[in-house]
């Protein structure tokens, strides 16, 4: 198969008329001009080139190679320019990733107006546990929760956002009863099997040590909102749920650090950046809804 940078070279120095001439305008040295046109007239078993007092001229062969060759390089010029325009114009397949709570309970709606602004881009919404790769081209964006920044992969491009505040939240009812003097014993709510933690039993109100273990989050609300107990969530979940109140007595303990992140040539994609830049506003503009400064509390 001939290399698309061989015939690079040759069409310079057809061009051009010399070796010094293809080296100039391609900016290389004439050694690696001549190391290319020969691993061409190798590859095709052909000389391209008669060496003459004034210059390089063409063979015969060579004549019938540069009709090619200029076919081949206007493929390669349609081909950059399609694909750049696509790139660069706000259509296309967004794939983003991010943390359940995030999509259904807080960025949906932005999710809808960024759809709205721009119908032509199809956007695919991946909302699980798992961590997408984004080097293997798994999502475009990704949207986590990091705790340590050193954490993150090194070839990721990292826009910070918010911090994210978790609180303690339990019934409003349940607590009026415990209150009140109800005799029910109050769980702690945790997924799959996530342990009790320290500062969790500071509080005024303190739970068994039987834990009520639901799936998923959605789940985990649903038990709280049901009075089985308290448990630990994001304060924009907690504080916008009318079911629920905090836990009295126990501080916010920080959740974590959102971030955007993007890969390699992924992110300079026109409809990427336009994605980055729309959600980066939004989550600024939600910075005190997340660490929990939003409402006032009992």
């Amino acid at each position: 198969m001939v290399d698309w940078d061989d015939v690079r070279y040759f069409l310079a120095a057809a061009r051009g008329g010399s070796v010094r001439a293809a080296a100039e305008r391609l900016g290389v040295n004439h050694s690696t001009v001549l190391r290319r046109i020969a691993q061409l007239e190798q590859r095709l078993g052909a000389q391209m080139f008669e060496k003459l007092p004034s210059g390089y001229r063409l063979t015969s062969a060579g004549e019938e190679v540069l009709e090619f060759a200029e076919q081949m390089e206007a493929s390669s010029n349609r081909l950059e320019t399609r694909i750049f325009g696509r790139d660069q114009s706000a259509r296309g397949l967004l794939r983003v990733t991010l943390p359940p709570f995030l999509a259904t309970h807080l960025l949906m709606p932005d999710l809808a107006d960024f759809a709205r602004m721009h119908p032509d881009i199809e956007m695919e919404i991946l909302s699980s546990g798992e961590l997408a790769n984004l080097t293997n081209r798994e999502a475009d964006v990704a949207i986590r929760i990091v705790a340590n920044r050193k954490t993150l992969p090194l070839n990721l491009h990292g826009l910070k956002g918010p911090e994210l505040f978790s609180g303690v939240y339990i019934s409003r009812d349940r607590l009026a009863a415990w209150r009140a003097g109800a005799p029910d014993s109050i769980r702690w709510i945790v997924m799959d099997n996530h342990g009790i933690p320290d500062w969790a039993r500071e509080g005024e109100v303190h739970a068994t040590g039987v834990p009520f273990r639901t799936p998923d989050a959605e789940t985990q609300i649903v038990a709280a909102q049901q009075g089985i107990g308290m448990t630990k969530l994001p304060c924009f979940v907690g504080d916008a749920d009318p079911l629920l109140v905090r836990a009295p007595g126990i501080d916010l303990p920080t959740h974590g650090t959102l971030w955007l992140l993007t890969q390699g040539e992924t992110r300079k994609t026109k409809r990427v950046r336009l994605f980055t830049e729309f959600v980066s506003r939004r989550l600024a503009a939600y910075t005190p809804l997340l660490a929990g400064l939003s409402v006032s509390r009992d």
